[in-house]
Formats: structure tokens, C-alpha cells, sequence
């Protein structure tokens, strides 16, 4: 039996905004604007505490970048001007942007889903494709959730996101890329939503027709002027009178896109983010009376990601380790190294650090390494 199609939509939630908060928690629940010079940044007064710019009086022709949630409320936006935003949330803690930090976390939390789902599409710095369909599990009912399988697999990618990072994303789970990006922001900060085609007509049909990407502004004002607004009012006409208005080939995608059809794979011919190798043990082993064994397959796995990494013609600057215990919980350690290392031998020795800096006391059940940043040899 043919298995059935699961991609995900994967959208950091205001992703340089939730950066710039892990560096200064004590923003957390403010409204915080990404978009600033350097002239902007906080400085620390003489008890310690720091002093951050604010909006109020900005002059320059700056353009917010992100901003957060709570910001957000205020009515400001990505792309707005700062002048503008000043006049609508004067108060806003306004931060210079820092690019080289955003890089960092994308790449870190590419890697952590890449630890759970391998077959990724970058889609850039703060969203990706996923696709879920052979994934273990991805296929399988959970009590009387049909879907209960692949909802299981996005939340483990989201945990695994937020233990690597500390950042929070939103998925839509859906048979295809198109509806899997609408999924992705019905539930955002923090979602998690799984669509099917069946719930076309009481979550997508009733939104507007921009919210299909690939409608853009003027496409949307001919919609509007031809009476159709939403995207339930564009799946009401029928392909050839598309076709008519919008010409052979969009308007049979539009038939389509209102119909939730959508036949792209997952693209995966960018660089990769990271490459891993794990392994599942028939029973469970003790870090103390198993240490040959596992002393072993850890050396083993190391050589087989020097192996992958030298044919594919990458070194990885972040050695990485995976744990599972017998309890199921898993445990991830990374170190990041002076130089990319492509070798068993340096490899296995930033792995075997990284490994001493987890509680070996419960039995394993899977053990796993891997090197991220990679650059290319």
C-alpha cells in the first residue's frame, strides 16, 4: 500500500526577535523591534542593569526587520518603517540587528530537525520543508488519532528545536507544500497543525486568497475585482473560466491551489546542514558493564560519519552526540571546534567530550554522532 504523503511547513516564530530574547531575557513579554544600527545598541549602567533604545524619537529611514509578538499587537510589522512604527508603539525596545547570530541559530536548528527528519528544503534563514512520509511512526494511528503517528514526529522535531536552541517554531503538517505553508501560520507562536483535504472548506477556504502563497498583490486586486475574495470563493469557479481571466498556466494553477492540489517534492539538492549516523542497539546497554561494546560502535559510527563527510567532500566544525535511554528520553551534547575536522580520530575525540558531559547511570538504547556547520573541503 501506497504510503501516505506528509510534508511539513516549518516557521521559526519571529525568529530574530527570539534570538535577540535569549540574549536579553529580561525582554520577555515586551515589545521589541528588530531593525536598529549600531548606534542602538544597549549599553550597561554602572549597577549592571541594561539600558535599551526605544523608538520613541527615532528619525532615519530604517525599516523594521521583526519584531516581537507583543510588539506585533501595536500594529507594527516586518517591513514597516521605523518612523512609522515609533508613531504606533513609541515605547518598543528597538535592538541592531545582528546577522551573524541569526546565522548561527539557523543553522543549529536546521541541524536539530535534520537529527529527526533528514530530507529538508531549505526555504531560507528561518523556515524549511520537511518531508515526513518514510519517517518511523509517520504512517501510524495512536489510539483513535489516525494522525496520531505523524503529529508524534513534528513534535519531536519541535523538541528537539527548542532543546538545541531554546527557540520555539510552528509547523503544518499537510499532504503537500502548498497547504503545509498555510498550516504553518494558523497556529502561530508555537503551533503545531495538521491539515488533511478534508479540512479545506472550515480552515482554508474561508481566509483570504493571499494567504495562498503565490498570490501576490496584483494578482489578488484582479481576484477582487472579479468578486473573489477569499479562497473559498476561488475554488467556486471552474478551471476554464480561470483560464480565461488568468491565462492557461495560472489559471490552472489557481483551480488547483484553491483545491489544495500540489504535486512539488521536497527539494534537497542545497548544502546539507549536518550528517549523522545512529544506531538502535538489540537491548539495552550500561555505559560501565558494556563499555567494550559501546566503546566499539561509538568509533564505528565516527568513522562512518568521516567516511560520509569525506566522500560528499564536507568537514564539520560541530561535533554532536544523540542518547536515548531506556526511558526514552533523549539527550543531545555538541561542541563547537577551532577548526572543521573531516578525520575518524578528531571526530571521536570531540564526540567522546561531548559524551562525558552526559549522566551515564541509566542503560542505553541508541547512540548517535554527528558534525554540523560543515564547509566544504
Amino acid at each position: 500500500m501506497t504510503p501516505r504523503r506528509w510534508i511539513a511547513h516549518l516557521d521559526m516564530d519571529a525568529f530574530y526577535a527570539s534570538v535577540e530574547l535569549l540574549r536579553y531575557p529580561e525582554l520577555a513579554g515586551q515589545a521589541v523591534v528588530i531593525g536598529g544600527g549600531r548606534r542602538h545598541q544597549p549599553t550597561v549602567e554602572p549597577d549592571g542593569r541594561r539600558q535599551f533604545a526605544t523608538l520613541a524619537g527615532y528619525t532615519g529611514r530604517g525599516v523594521i526587520t521583526t519584531a516581537t509578538y507583543a510588539a506585533r499587537d501595536f500594529g507594527v510589522h516586518s517591513g514597516m518603517g521605523l518612523m512609522k512604527a515609533a508613531a504606533l508603539a513609541p515605547q518598543a525596545v528597538l535592538l541592531p540587528v545582528d546577522f551573524e547570530q541569526y546565522r548561527h541559530y539557523s543553522r543549529e536548528f536546521k541541524a536539530a530537525v535534520a537529527e529527526v527528519a533528514p530530507v529538508i528544503e531549505d526555504r531560507g534563514i528561518d523556515e524549511i520543508y520537511i518531508d515526513l512520509t518514510d519517517l518511523p511512526g509517520a504512517q501510524d494511528a495512536v489510539g483513535h488519532d489516525p494522525q496520531g503517528g505523524v503529529r508524534a514526529v513534528a513534535q519531536d522535531i519541535r523538541n528537539n528545536v527548542r532543546r538545541r536552541t531554546g527557540l520555539s517554531c510552528s509547523i503544518g503538517v499537510t499532504p503537500n507544500k502548498l497547504l503545509a505553508k498555510i498550516a504553518s501560520e494558523l497556529d502561530k507562536p508555537d503551533g503545531l497543525t495538521l491539515l488533511t483535504h478534508a479540512d479545506l472548506p472550515t480552515r482554508v477556504w474561508p481566509m483570504g486568497v493571499r494567504r495562498i502563497n503565490g498570490i501576490g498583490p496584483k494578482a489578488a486586486a484582479r481576484l477582487t475585482a472579479l468578486g473573489i475574495q477569499t479562497i473559498g470563493q476561488l475554488a467556486q469557479r471552474e478551471k476554464p473560466w480561470l483560464v480565461e481571466h488568468f491565462g492557461r498556466s495560472y489559471g490552472r494553477w489557481l483551480f488547483d491551489a484553491a483545491h489544495g492540489i500540489d504535486d512539488r517534492p521536497v527539494e534537497t539538492r542545497g548544502e546539507p546542514v549536518s550528517m549523522s549516523r545512529e544506531t538502535t542497539f538489540e537491548r539495552d546497554l550500561h555505559a560501565v558493564r558494556d563499555r567494550e561494546e559501546l566503546t566499539a560502535i561509538f568509533t564505528r559510527l565516527a568513522e562512518q560519519v568521516a567516511t560520509d563527510l569525506q566522500r560528499k567532500g564536507y568537514a564539520g566544525r560541530t561535533i554532536g552526540i544523540k542518547l536515548r535511554f531506556d526511558d526514552f528520553k533523549t539527550v543531545t551534547r555538541d561542541l563547537t571546534l577551532p577548526q572543521a575536522v573531516a578525520d575518524a580520530a578528531a571526530i571521536r575525540h570531540a564526540a567522546g567530550l561531548c559524551l562525558k558531559r552526559v549522566d551515564l547511570r541509566r542503560r542505553l538504547r541508541l547512540l548517535g554522532v554527528r558534525a554540523a556547520s560543515l564547509v566544504r573541503l
